[in-house]
């Protein structure tokens, strides 16, 4: 039997701890999608105690919790933090199987140098390590803990009103090395049917210079603010949509229902789809023109429990997976870019797995002389980035297309110790390929697989988004 998370955990062969140690384990992390607070990076922020460094805002833990018969107070509400650290220890031995389990013991090892297994009995022991560390170590600063991970690149999620005030300040600090960028979403200004809408329009129109009247108006807003953020370092862009559907508008169409949600009048779903389907569709032509990466996020069902929703508000747990994320208008939306000469390099994510042979046969469709992977699926993404949710991403994608082209894992994280989840992803992406080898389904060629791993891992999303 072996050890709790012992250095081979999760590595079953030989050749997966060869890939590992050898070609993995060293190189530097390209963050290239996340939701962290560029202000808390700009100020050094440091953590009172492993509750705000551990619990606050994590909704990964957060679901477990109320899984587990916690009282909200416990979660996000008025407990003292030590409360509440207790009440996540209480529950952690029973999330076997849960990736939080293993997350949360690779960020006290990794993190805090602590190996004792987290359970009630535990609690209170490893509550004072860890906080007598927070205390001491420096290497704990929210900077310390980035250069701890050997973080390269982090991409933040900014809306294109914000003026990106912690990006420049950062971008001037010569004392940190790590490069902290900014990522286009649009979101608000996709969700023509929400009732924010109109003040959201104002306020972006207010940043760009331009009165917003019409469907143009807006275009040559959001080209403003675009120019704003490549000349800001932004490389990268994010969608999150439920569903896309294929929904081109008639002429004039656009414009009229962009002036409805403006005046507040009621959509239909129709409208809604027609309006996002033509935003979208003319924000990609300009991504490509800049240059810059598309990521869709595509299925997830979002606040369905209302009572809750109302009462804590978005990004508090209260998302699920979606029946269908829209592979019809996905394939449609590409095949429309690909003709008007406008698609960008992109990636998919989908919190359905059942998608994944869908959108990887769909990426290798479309394709562009001397860029690998122009088309591909993204990483197994918040409902999927399990163990095996990660193998079958990760083996759907090596056998309907080319492995050595994928740019590998990010956070989506909004924990500054989430970085060991990218531990999490080589390991299992080192003992896929090492049991492949050790089957003989693939040769024994550790150097060209080496390489080809430390590609996933790190140089193929370098090159992919621009890093160099």
């Amino acid at each position: 039997m072996k050890s709790f998370m012992d250095k081979d955990f999760l590595l079953e062969n030989k050749p997966a701890e060869v890939l590992f140690f050898d070609y993995a384990e060293k190189m530097p992390i390209i963050d290239y999608h996340c939701h962290i607070d560029p202000r808390e990076i700009y100020e050094n922020r440091r953590f009172r105690d492993i509750t705000e460094a551990w619990l606050e805002g994590d909704h990964y833990k957060w679901r477990l919790m109320r899984a587990n018969g916690a009282g909200e107070r416990f979660v996000t509400g008025d407990a003292c933090n030590r409360e509440k650290f207790l009440e996540f220890a209480s529950m952690l031995p029973r999330a076997a199987g849960n990736p939080v389990y293993h997350w949360a013991h690779l960020e006290l090892r990794r993190f805090f140098g602590c190996e004792k297994p987290l359970g009630p009995e535990t609690a209170r022991e490893v509550w004072d390590f860890c906080n007598d560390r927070l205390s001491r170590d420096e290497g704990l600063s929210v900077r310390g803990i980035i250069r701890r991970a050997e973080v390269e690149v982090i991409v933040t999620t900014d809306d294109p009103a914000d003026d990106l005030e912690w990006h420049k300040k950062l971008a001037a600090d010569k004392s940190f090395e790590t490069k902290v960028l900014p990522g286009w979403r649009p979101t608000k200004a996709l969700d023509v049917e929400n009732a924010g809408f109109a003040g959201y329009v104002r306020t972006l129109g207010e940043k760009a210079g331009v009165r917003i009247e019409s469907i143009d108006d807006l275009k040559t807003a959001l080209i403003e603010r675009m120019e704003y953020f490549r000349a800001n370092g932004c490389r990268a862009c994010d969608h999150g949509i439920e569903h896309l559907a294929w929904a081109p508008a008639a002429d004039g169409q656009f414009d009229d229902i962009f002036k409805k949600g403006l005046r507040g009048e009621p959509l239909t779903t129709e409208e809604v789809e027609k309006y996002r389907y033509g935003l979208l569709s003319f924000c990609a032509g300009e991504y490509a023109r800049l240059g810059w990466v598309m990521q869709l996020h595509l299925g997830v069902m979002r606040n369905i429990n209302t009572a809750m929703f109302n009462r804590l508000g978005p990004d508090t747990g209260y998302d699920c997976v979606g029946i269908t994320s829209g592979i019809t208008g996905l394939a449609k939306f590409f095949d429309e870019l690909e003709l008007n000469g406008s698609l960008p390099k992109t990636l998919v994510f989908s919190v359905d797995p059942a998608e994944n042979p869908a959108i990887n046969t769909i990426a290798g469709c479309f394709h562009q002389e001397g860029v690998k992977g122009k088309v591909q699926q993204g990483s197994a993404w918040w409902f999927n980035d399990t163990g095996a949710g990660m193998e079958q991403q990760i083996i759907n994608f090596a056998e309907e297309g080319v492995l050595g082209n994928f740019v590998g894992m990010l956070t989506d994280s909004r924990s500054f110790l989430s970085y060991t989840r990218h531990e999490y992803f080589r390991r299992i992406l080192c003992n896929i390929l090492g049991g492949w080898v050790d089957s003989g389904r693939y040769p024994d060629d550790m150097v060209y697989l080496g390489g080809l791993v430390q590609d996933i891992c790190y140089y193929n999303s370098r090159r992919f988004f621009g890093f160099v």
